[in-house]
């Protein structure tokens, strides 16, 4: 794996054979990544890195140019015309925001280049903006809130306080929720992107009639507001989507979240050899316990791969067909995709536990099988 921005190491076992394949179709690959990797939020971009690096290490065939977004639309858009016009890239990955990725998806298809989202899944590139080269490797949005809806509805929870940051991840996953959820919604609001001190939102909660909290706020977001929280007094229950409750965050919350049901497409504990592979490869070259944004870097990776080993990045058609045969071993088990290429994938509850000294997640049930999105209806391709 060729690369310019970092520092890689030796390559992994079995990175040669899907290499020699790509060689035998012509299938060199330059990847541009443009991930958040400073400021708020910079583990998640970091962690889809570090797993997208550790499935593609010793890979000679591709080549990655890798960019701080600094988590700004205007900084990833520069970035983006520079990879396009100047690197001359193949292929466009890394971006964790969907407002970046409003920003960026669009033109980089409509300029030929293949997209392969690791995180980021606006409900606008699902359906009516949807594009032959764009592939979402992670989820769109709602999924993991209407899985969430769906299980509250079965579990008790009869009136909810919601809460995420506004703009459009946060706007599509409080729909998602009240897309499934048939309860009570007392209280819906919109916090500022970015936002760390939620002492008049929790003060909202005390006195709202809601039994239970739940809220989006990935990255330091969630990290300020469940230690907010947790020492606020406030004795409702708290839930989310996994986002909220990710290996990172919880290492940085600690035992405050213990509790916590959040709804995840993956987790450290899935019981399938290819997961137990990657986090066991994770750990020993990274030193700590994989997230769900490592996991989607690492299965990008691998469907990048999969793909270049059967045709050459500039046959478009070919190369299209090879990314929707999906021909890998998920790290999240049965994975495929939808006809407006979205996973298809089961969606799982997980409670936040303690492990030893290591608070972290731990699978309870399916909230939802084979889920797809509802968007795709409007995906015309």
């Amino acid at each position: 794996m060729k690369f310019r921005s970092i520092i890689l190491v030796a390559g992994l076992a079995g990175a040669s054979a899907t290499g020699a394949l790509a060689e035998a179709h012509g299938g060199k690959v330059k990847v541009g990544m443009i991930t958040t990797l400073s400021g708020g939020g910079a583990g998640l971009g970091i962690d889809v890195r570090d797993g997208f690096m550790l499935a593609a290490k010793g890979n000679e065939n591709i080549e990655l140019v890798i960019e701080d977004d600094q988590r700004k639309p205007e900084i990833a858009v520069q970035l983006a015309d520079k990879m396009i016009q100047s690197e001359n890239v193949d292929v466009m990955t890394g971006i964790i925001w969907s407002n970046l990725a409003m920003a960026v998806v669009p033109a980089a298809t409509a300029q030929g280049k293949f997209y392969l989202s690791p995180n980021a899944g606006p409900s606008q590139l699902a359906g009516k903006g949807c594009s032959p080269l764009y592939f979402n490797v992670s989820w769109q949005n709602d999924a993991f809130n209407e899985a969430a809806g769906s299980w509250a509805n079965d579990n008790g929870i009869n009136k909810v306080f919601l809460m995420a940051p506004n703009y459009p991840a946060g706007q599509d996953m409080i729909a998602g929720f009240k897309r499934t959820y048939k309860g009570e919604v007392t209280d819906e609001i919109y916090t500022k992107l970015g936002q760390t001190d939620y002492a008049a939102e929790i003060s909202q909660m005390r006195a709202s009639a809601a039994d239970t909290v739940y809220f989006f706020l990935p990255g330091g977001m969630g990290i300020s507001f469940m230690k907010q929280y947790a020492g606020s007094g406030v004795d409702k229950a708290a839930m989310g989507p996994a986002f909220s409750f990710d290996q990172g965050i919880l290492g940085a919350i600690g035992e405050a979240a213990l509790g916590v049901k959040n709804t995840s497409h993956w987790s450290k504990d899935l019981d399938n050899e290819a997961n137990k592979k990657f986090v066991a490869d994770f750990q020993a070259e990274f030193g700590r316990l994989p997230s769900l944004y490592a996991a989607q870097g690492y299965d990008t990776a691998l469907l990048l791969m999969s793909a270049a080993a059967k045709a050459d990045v500039k046959d478009t058609e070919a190369f299209r067909a090879a990314l929707n045969e999906a021909d890998f071993a998920s790290v999240r088990g049965d994975f495929k995709f939808a006809p407006n290429q979205h996973p298809i994938q089961d969606i799982y509850m997980r409670e936040v536990v303690k492990e030893g000294d290591v608070v972290t997640n731990k699978v309870i049930g399916v909230a939802a099988a084979d889920h797809s999105d509802v968007y795709g209806a409007d995906c015309k391709m």
